[in-house]
């Protein structure tokens, strides 16, 4: 018989399930980017500095466009787990079904965008004329493999959404095992630049893919795909888009904001500022990413829990999110500034480069908790299913401040400090109006559902 990897996330300690759940989660996103950052790292060592800040100035703008589609991706992991709460076979079957044709098509239509706009978009953030050659053949690349990007994000968010964050963690390492296998070979062996490192991770997230996809397939529970039973339920596909269209623009405002942000980099002329800002993303991103796996924590959990109507548990989930998610922002933001001057040797050897580095790293990493409790409060208001307000919160304490910010504070002093400081302010005025935000839904959702609840085996259900 054989293991059930999912979790149901209605009953027993939230603490310890949210642990339960979330370190795989954290194991595989710091893995994916231990791949790559072994993108960076073999091009900064083997390739040049260029080579590598032209792979970094593309991280913003390929965010920006990707994010839109992710979004579809947390859509269809919140709806999917509601049913899986809700104990809905049929419902969870149809949502399964939907969820992943739409990953499908979304990256085919990722495709099209991003050959056609890497060029002038690149051209319009002011990417210097020695890195934009490399970058604009890295991105098209890249887009070129999304349709497999697309499948895998959206088949882990299915196992993610039942629970299961253990297999996705084993792909992720058997793909991550080939990428840098592939870079090394490519740009050692055949001296293919950036254009090796972006094969070998088309390719190693095409095997990603495949492994997810089969391991949906074969597996018998409700959640399982049938291949003769893919087709867009409307009804699953118009539950999907209403949270998952605010969310990829959520995701899209703060990749504008970022967009922004490494254009006035790039206006200091300067590959050694651009290589140090590359550098330092690089690091902050563990931070981040250890996070983001208790805000997936916090989604999942508060989704499953409004599926099977468990009034008493949600605001519980939301605080001790937050605790957790706190502890980790500040022990892995320490830890990067601490020993910060030698992880950034780690991706240059250039003084100069790890000098810039290193003064972004002691702001951001240091205030990154922040980010952190931003995201799990918002992550706890579309379990909800609630994602439009979010979304307008986003738009203005993280894209609108910050613009305003550039053309104002910045352009005043023409500091890197002033502008990194653009982060943690609009964290902090961000995760005050998500809280007001979660008060007002969590209220309006409770009334609902104690108004329409019966008991089925055992669950509170509508």
């Amino acid at each position: 018989m054989k293991k059930d990897m999912t979790m149901d996330l209605c009953s027993g300690p939230i603490m310890g399930n949210l642990l339960r759940f979330s370190i795989p989660l954290m194991l595989s996103g710091i893995l994916q980017l231990l791949f790559n950052s072994a993108d960076i790292i073999v091009l900064g060592q083997f390739a040049g500095g260029n080579a590598m800040a032209a792979v970094g100035s593309t991280s913003s703008l390929n965010n920006l466009i990707v994010n839109i589609f992710l979004g579809l991706s947390a859509g269809g992991s919140v709806v999917v787990a509601q049913y899986f709460g809700m104990k809905s076979d049929k419902d969870l079957e149809e949502s399964v079904h939907t969820a992943i044709l739409l990953g499908l098509i979304s990256g085919l239509i990722l495709v099209v965008v991003g050959l056609l706009l890497a060029e002038p978009m690149l051209a319009l953030m002011g990417t210097t004329p020695d890195l934009i050659d490399q970058a604009v053949l890295y991105m098209r690349i890249i887009f070129a493999g999304m349709p497999a990007i697309m499948v895998y994000d959206f088949g882990a968010g299915i196992l993610r959404a039942v629970g299961d964050t253990r297999r996705p963690l084993l792909y992720l390492s058997l793909g991550g095992v080939v990428n840098v296998a592939l870079n090394l070979f490519f740009v050692l062996a055949f001296d293919m630049g950036v254009a090796g490192v972006a094969i070998g991770t088309v390719v190693s997230q095409t095997l990603a893919a495949f492994l997810v996809v089969r391991c949906l397939v074969k597996t018998e529970a409700s959640y399982g795909i049938r291949l003769r039973r893919l087709r867009i339920v409307k009804a699953k596909l118009i539950r999907i888009l209403r949270i998952g269209i605010p969310t990829g623009v959520q995701g899209a405002v703060f990749s504008i904001s970022n967009v922004l942000i490494q254009s006035a980099i790039n206006s200091f002329d300067s590959s050694t500022i651009v290589g140090g800002n590359t550098a330092s993303v690089n690091i902050e991103n563990f931070v981040y990413t250890a996070m983001n796996a208790v805000y997936q924590g916090s989604l999942t959990f508060t989704s499953q829990n409004v599926g099977a109507h468990n009034v008493k548990r949600i605001v519980p989930i939301l605080w001790w999110s937050s605790l957790c998610v706190t502890a980790v922002g500040l022990l892995l933001g320490v830890t990067a500034v601490v020993f910060g001057r030698a992880l950034l040797g780690i991706y240059s050897p250039d003084p100069q480069i790890i000098a810039y580095g290193f003064d972004r790293l002691k702001l951001i990493s240091l205030t990154y908790f922040l980010c952190g409790l931003m995201d799990t409060v918002c992550g706890c208001i579309r379990g909800l299913g609630a994602s439009i307000t979010p979304t307008l919160i986003s738009l203005t304490g993280a894209c609108a401040l910050r613009i305003v910010w550039i053309y104002t504070i910045f352009a005043s002093t023409r500091s890197l400090f002033m502008l990194y400081l653009s982060y943690p302010v609009s964290w902090i005025v961000t995760y005050i109006a998500n809280l007001v935000c979660f008060a007002v839904t969590y209220r309006r959702w409770k009334r609902r559902a104690l108004a329409s609840t019966t008991i089925v085996n055992g669950y509170t259900v509508g």
